[in-house]
């Protein structure tokens, strides 16, 4: 059974394969609302990677498209090799942050245990409040800025170009220590090292 984030993954994945559905076919958000009887809001929540659509809705959004269900649920994993830079999927901000990182997937959704992320953090993100601790390994690298990274009672400050892999089953957390935005490339696998 899929775990919360692994299932706002699948739904933010559903949502960015329906909207590029929908834009390749020529089709607003209201003409798509409107030729499915779904409402705007629910279609605009999806292809933001959010709520939790019925089965009913998925089925009439298909049938506007005149796209099969299994077929656009098929497209969740998209190419299987190749994401370009305009159809990167945004992952879900992090609850309660006043300033939210950008995290794009840049790794093929749902093709590996191997996930790619780039996240560009505002200046003043921290997530110290809200920890991080799941299973895996994550290997960071500071593309631009600086990044205070804090593993269980370990404190690191890594600058452009230095990398740091860890164990997540640690509680971690992170906070942009530089006064512009900081960009991290990151990489998280569910094998623990």
């Amino acid at each position: 059974m899929p775990g919360p984030d692994e299932t706002q993954l699948e739904i933010a994945a559903l949502g960015a394969a329906l909207k590029v559905e929908r834009r390749r076919q020529g089709l607003s958000v209201k003409e798509l609302s409107a030729r499915s009887g779904v409402s705007f809001g629910l279609i605009s929540e999806l292809e933001r990677g959010k709520g939790n659509p019925s089965f009913s809705s998925l089925h009439r959004l298909a049938r506007a498209l005149e796209v099969a269900l299994p077929q656009l649920l098929s497209r969740l994993g998209g190419d299987g090799m190749v994401v370009r830079a305009d159809e990167r999927h945004h992952l879900p901000e992090t609850p309660g942050a006043d300033a939210p990182p950008v995290r794009e997937l840049l790794s093929p959704r749902m093709q590996s245990n191997l996930q790619v992320i780039r996240s560009t953090l505002p200046v003043g993100f921290t997530n110290e409040g809200r920890p991080f601790r799941h299973l895996g390994t994550e290997s960071v690298l500071v593309e631009r800025g600086r990044l205070r990274v804090v593993h269980g009672e370990r404190e690191v400050e890594l600058g452009p170009g230095d990398a740091m892999t860890y164990g997540c089953s640690t509680p971690h957390w992170w906070a942009n220590a530089h006064d512009d935005v900081t960009v991290v490339l990151g990489s998280v696998t569910p094998l623990e090292t």
